[in-house]
């Protein structure tokens, strides 16, 4: 009877194994994450939880056990300094063991994979008793560079809106006026040519009668009194009753 004997040999007598699980623990602190077989991966989560515990610790007495196992001052560095401080919270459980569905080909072994609980970059939300909030999205606040320039364009367009009104207005008044003295003025050269005409055609007419402007005719007579040698001009002639036949 096979008592008080646990673990696997896994086909390997132990100083097999005890190199074996050195590589696989090296690889896993390495990539935090590798595929093997399903016996292996619950063999060597014993080997990971135990180097997880040591870097918890801290302390130089630690790191000398933890470099008897990984035989790497670089791997002992990225255990106690970055696999560690994230499982602070974390009350064992630093592995998992994932199976996977397709067995390996030729041999048809079970296949699964190992990780660490917490990868990089993530933190122990279950020690919290929280649930880790959804990362809010910053809105981006509204550019008061646009809200100005649109305030100026209104304003600009308020200011020219009665400038443009006043101009059409000034323009009418304008033209009002215009047309006024052309009017004023086509009303003054008429009666001015009427009354130049009038004025000019009147001292023609006194020169085709023999008359000056004043009345006189050239030669000193009256055009209604007496010739100067005494005879009768045409208009007493005119005047005269018609003589009488016998």
């Amino acid at each position: 009877m096979r008592h008080r004997k646990s673990g696997r040999k896994l086909g390997r007598n132990s100083a097999h194994r005890k190199a074996m699980f050195r590589n696989m623990a090296k690889s896993l602190i390495t990539y935090e994450r590798i595929r093997t077989t399903e016996a292996k991966a619950k063999e060597l989560r014993k080997v990971a939880d135990s180097l997880v515990s040591l870097a918890l610790k801290a302390d130089v007495h630690a790191r000398r056990q933890a470099y008897k196992v990984l035989e790497s001052h670089q791997l002992v560095a990225k255990l106690f300094d970055e696999i560690g401080p994230r499982f602070t919270q974390t009350p064992g459980g630093y592995t998992r063991v994932v199976k996977m569905s397709s067995p390996r080909t030729g041999d048809n072994a079970a296949m699964a994979v190992i990780e660490f609980t917490l990868l990089s970059g993530e933190t122990d939300a279950k020690a919290s008793g929280k649930k880790a909030a959804p990362e809010k999205k910053a809105v981006a606040a509204p550019e008061p560079v646009a809200e100005e320039t649109a305030t100026a364009a209104e304003s600009a367009k308020s200011e020219t809106a009665p400038a443009d009104e006043a101009a059409p207005e000034e323009a009418s008044g304008e033209t009002v006026e215009a047309d006024a003295a052309a009017s004023d003025a086509d009303s003054g050269g008429d009666s001015g040519g009427d009354s130049g005409g009038v004025s000019e055609a009147a001292p023609e007419s006194a020169e085709s009668d023999g008359v000056s402007p004043d009345g006189v005719s050239p030669d000193g007579a009256s055009p209604d009194g007496p010739s100067p040698d005494g005879a009768p001009t045409e208009a007493a002639e005119a005047d005269a009753p018609p003589e009488k036949k016998e």
